[in-house]
């Protein structure tokens, strides 16, 4: 059996001498690992496409249960990513969170789209890289199941609370006269919490058409970056590298 689908390469792993194994994020199968057989070689067709980090159309052959890269053609290699490692570093994260955040055969047009928009907006448009970090982390969440609550104080409902703070185990938002004591707690300025709340609740489109200061930036990053290790309980190399890039 063959099936033609599109694909974002999201792990790609050296198999033998000369294929690889592929994990894939296609919109109507989900997830799925697939065999490239002699893509490593010199002059195979479907190298290119099998990239990571390549936006493929792919012609998949079922063989014995297992999927096989039999036709592939790149729609879109994301080259201006490629050629800036910081931004390389970045994408590669995207992809293992992407990665880790799906499941084996179950689609999640909403996760790839985002990884895919994420990606163009590494290699488009003028956005600091840690601001297009902070909404893919938090966006990727909501998508996953792990929405936090930041309508307003999880207590006393105040929305809008002069100093409000964000528990990273709970996902929940406090003002200062309701926060608990204890760990886990971290603050959170106007500009921060209308940039989560901008995020979590507005347009999937508009996802990065916010302004946020420097430090209120550099705040927000580590803050979504810590709620993604915190709720899934594991760290990223990718990320690792990442922040060794920018050092």
């Amino acid at each position: 059996m063959k099936t033609v689908t599109r694909a974002l390469v999201v792990r790609s792993v050296d198999y033998k001498d000369s294929d690889k194994i592929l994990t894939l994020l296609t919109p109507d199968m989900g997830k799925l690992s697939a065999g490239a057989r002699g893509c490593r070689k010199k002059g195979s067709a479907i190298a290119a496409a099998c990239q990571l980090l390549c936006w493929s159309e792919l012609v998949l052959s079922d063989r014995g249960g297992k999927w096989s890269v039999s036709e592939a053609s790149t729609l879109r290699e994301f080259l201006g990513v490629r050629r800036d490692l910081d931004k390389l570093a970045l994408a590669c994260y995207f992809a293992e969170m992407a990665e880790v955040l799906s499941v084996e055969g179950m689609p999640s047009p909403g996760l790839l789209s985002l990884t895919l928009n994420s990606l163009h907006a590494l290699e488009c448009l003028d956005r600091p890289p840690e601001q297009i970090k902070a909404v893919f982390e938090l966006k990727a969440m909501c998508l996953a199941g792990y929405e936090p609550l930041i309508e307003g104080c999880a207590l006393c409902g105040e929305e809008n609370p002069e100093q409000a703070w964000f528990h990273l185990r709970e996902g929940v938002l406090c003002c200062a006269r309701c926060r608990e004591s204890g760990d886990g707690w971290v603050p959170l300025t106007p500009g921060m919490l209308a940039a989560m709340r901008h995020v979590v609740y507005g347009d999937d489109k508009r996802l990065l058409s916010f302004r946020l200061g420097g430090e209120d930036l550099g705040a927000l990053s580590r803050l979504t970056e810590d709620y993604v290790q915190t709720q899934l309980e594991r760290g990223f190399g990718t990320l690792d590298f990442y922040h060794q890039m920018k050092m």
